[in-house]
């Protein structure tokens, strides 16, 4: 039911730019958490970025903070994660997830805080 058809990915050099899109389908997206993760091979997947449901709260793993912004844009059903200053350490397949109901009162870190998930886009950052 639904989808998260994420975009924007693809090959950049060290210090570039990337801007990674999500659209959703399926559901509206405007009354939930959405956030993106990442796995980097041979690693586990970790967080990277979420924003509220309002849009009024962001939060961010420490190895981007300070380089990328998530935002969204509920019109048009998509959230979007904006990375500057790319480092090699940044490749890895970047998965979109919707957050679970606005009941949810854990930490949006931790991969049970989503319900669904993109099937990823590859971000691959040359040195």
């Amino acid at each position: 039911q639904v989808q998260l058809v994420e975009s924007g990915g693809g090959l950049a050099q060290a210090g570039g730019s990337l801007r990674l899109s999500c659209a959703a389908s399926g559901r509206r997206i405007s009354s939930y958490a959405m956030g993106w993760f990442r796995q980097a091979p041979g690693k586990e997947r970790e967080f990277v970025a979420a924003i509220s449901w309002s849009g009024g709260r962001t939060w961010y793993t420490d190895s981007v903070k300070g380089r990328s912004t998530i935002s969204r844009d509920n019109a048009k059903n998509t959230v979007y994660l904006q990375m500057n200053s790319l480092k090699p350490e940044d490749t890895a397949v970047y998965y979109c997830v919707v957050g679970r109901d606005t009941s949810y009162s854990g930490s949006y870190y931790r991969e049970g805080a989503y319900e669904y998930w993109g099937q990823g886009t590859q971000v691959t950052v040359s040195s």
